[in-house]
């Protein structure tokens, strides 16, 4: 079973940085699609970013031009950088790799952001 570790989170004010990282744990040739998704209080889970194993990345609307998420293919790792942070990026943040199986999740890490 692969697990997905991930680090990063943690409080900033607004406008500072964060880079998340995510990790599986053993090598998995059947993951393709990366994904980061988020979930703030009494909101659904949301896309957040994603980048194919070709590299083609996709961003939701209210992170363009803030948010850059790359992948290491030779780590099976995933990272976010998250700049210009404003307090309505605050949730949890889960990584996610999508491959022939069940979609590996992980354990979420908390950002904060203060205003």
């Amino acid at each position: 079973q692969v697990q997905l570790v991930e680090s990063g989170g943690g409080l900033v004010q607004a406008g500072g940085s964060l880079r998340l990282s995510c990790a599986a744990s053993r090598r998995d040739f059947s993951i393709n699609t990366m994904a980061w998704y988020r979930q703030s209080p009494g909101n659904q889970r949301e896309l957040v970013a994603s980048v194919t194993r070709g590299g083609d990345t996709n961003y939701a609307d209210f992170v363009k031009g803030r948010f850059t998420i790359s992948r290491d293919n030779t780590k099976n790792t995933v990272y976010l950088q998250m700049n210009s942070l404003k307090p309505e990026d605050t949730g949890v943040y889960y990584c996610n790799f999508k491959r022939f199986g069940p979609d590996y999740w992980g354990q979420g890490t908390q950002v904060t952001v203060s205003s």
